[in-house]
């Protein structure tokens, strides 16, 4: 059966009164004439017999495919969901935050199963909880001259406008916040094809001693990093969950001590939270206990002590090279607080802090969804009748490219009779700001100046908050959240 079904490659079934035997070296059938009654010609019949008795069973190392049961034992030598040696950067859960899980309810119910009153109640401690915070963020719109050209390409879709535009106002804001120059390590966490990087490469032409590396947990098709040759530039990616990387184990950055700039483009939900602890705790902490000296101050002290006393004379305190820090800086444009989790969330000192723990969390981030899902009104609301939910449905949303989510119009999912479009979409982005505040608060308690702001219209994506933060020290303009 095997030897005569027709393949993926192949060219749909045998000719009548040919052989069916499909030949995978030419990517056909065999084209010879079989005898009455058969079905391979004289040549096949052998090795279809031989294929045919060959029994196929499940991989052990991945069910998802298959393996001819007499090769079992070579294919487990090679198959690609074999262990593989860990890497000295992978370092178990070292990210991961939260040790002690007891706290974390081991079953909630969706949102569509709470009450009204339960639902009210969790309004109320959103809204107390979000007293006093800025909703309204500064609009830090930017671009920058190494995206103009492709920015104005005629072949240009949709798509690739929405992300390029996306991505020269992470750069111009990357080099509002001075973090563009030599001698530095930029680590682009969710990377994905690396774009990101590719502009801040271009960006940056030849600026000496720039190091790239790219952090993706997936394979990853149509790389752009392989097709950097510039002398200047190092481009490293690593195939790593950020719960497992530990930065100071990379060879590039515990041999040449750069500072690190952490950037990404819409990095998911826990994945940010990972990120800064990376950062700011697995990788700042430590070199800061160890006491190291980067390259880039060794460099400016050697070439620049006179010049330092001099200018302390004068009274030029402005000018004098500053502290240096591990991590010189972070951007990031958030997306999906739908899928961060309170084992690895960053600020539950600050929802402590407002009476708030793990189920209000829990709860929380399902409902920041409303903030991007693009609802379509439905009958009730455009007949302005507000009446109570009778049926509890599940989940129905669909997941879009911007991180957001539409409901259809046969959802009732996180659907309360008693609250309006409007005012759900308005709960959710409380819950995506409330959720942010924690990040910022957490940033600052570590020595950092964060900022939230919007970079980017919500007609080119609705996930268009970008986090920055500088080390305390660091003079840079407009940083406050």
């Amino acid at each position: 059966m095997a030897a005569s079904a027709p393949t993926p490659h192949g060219t749909g079934f045998p000719a009548e009164g040919r052989c069916g035997y499909y030949v995978e070296k030419k990517k056909r059938f065999c084209r010879m004439v079989v005898a009455a009654g058969k079905r391979f010609c004289g040549e096949h019949a052998g090795a279809a017999e031989e294929e045919n008795a060959r029994k196929r069973i499940l991989c052990p190392l991945d069910p998802k495919h298959t393996v001819y049961e007499d090769q079992l034992a070579k294919h487990l030598k090679k198959c690609n969901s074999r262990e593989k040696p860990k890497p000295d950067f992978f370092i178990q859960d070292i990210n991961a935050g939260l040790k002690d899980e007891t706290e974390i309810p081991e079953q909630l119910v969706p949102i569509s199963f709470l009450s009204e009153e339960q639902m009210e109640n969790l309004i109320k401690k959103l809204r107390k909880a979000s007293e006093g915070l800025n909703s309204t963020l500064k609009d830090q719109i930017m671009s920058h001259p190494a995206l103009h050209d492709a920015l104005n390409d005629p072949k240009n879709g949709d798509s690739a406008t929405k992300h390029l535009k996306q991505q020269a106002s992470i750069l111009g804001n990357i080099e509002k916040l001075k973090l563009l120059g030599p001698r530095r390590c930029f680590v682009e966490f969710g990377a994905g094809k690396g774009k990101l990087s590719h502009w801040v490469d271009i960006a940056l032409k030849d600026a000496e001693e720039v190091h790239f590396i790219l952090v993706e947990k997936v394979t990853t098709r149509f790389k752009v990093d392989g097709k950097h040759r510039k002398k200047n530039s190092v481009f490293e990616r690593l195939q790593i969950d950020i719960q497992h990387l530990c930065l100071n184990k990379i060879p590039l950055l515990s041999k040449e001590k750069l500072p690190v700039v952490g950037i990404g483009k819409h990095l998911c939900g826990v994945a940010t939270d990972l990120a800064l602890r990376c950062l700011v705790e697995t990788y700042a902490a430590s070199c800061e206990e160890r006491n190291e000296e980067p390259l880039a101050k060794r460099v400016k002290n050697d070439k620049t002590e006179k010049e330092i006393n001099t200018l302390a004379k004068e009274g030029n305190e402005k000018n004098i090279p500053e502290k240096w820090t591990p991590v010189a800086g972070i951007v990031i444009a958030l997306c999906c607080h739908h899928r961060c989790d309170w084992r690895h969330y960053v600020g539950k000192e600050y929802f402590r802090a407002l009476g708030l723990g793990a189920v209000e969390f829990h709860y929380f981030q399902r409902m920041s969804s409303w903030a991007t899902c693009g609802m379509q009104k439905t009958s009730l609301e455009a007949s302005n009748i507000s009446t109570k939910r009778k049926d509890k449905q599940n989940d129905g949303s669909e997941e879009h490219d911007d991180g957001g989510y539409r409901i259809t119009d046969d959802s009732a999912e996180s659907l309360p009779g008693f609250l309006t479009v409007e005012e759900k979409k308005k709960i959710g982005h409380l819950c995506k700001l409330l959720i942010d505040q924690g990040r910022i608060n957490y940033l600052q308690q570590k020595g950092f100046n964060p900022a939230l702001q919007y970079y980017t219209d919500p007609l080119v994506s609705l996930e268009n908050v970008l986090l920055t933060a500088l080390p305390n020290h660091s003079s840079s303009p407009e940083t406050t959240a």
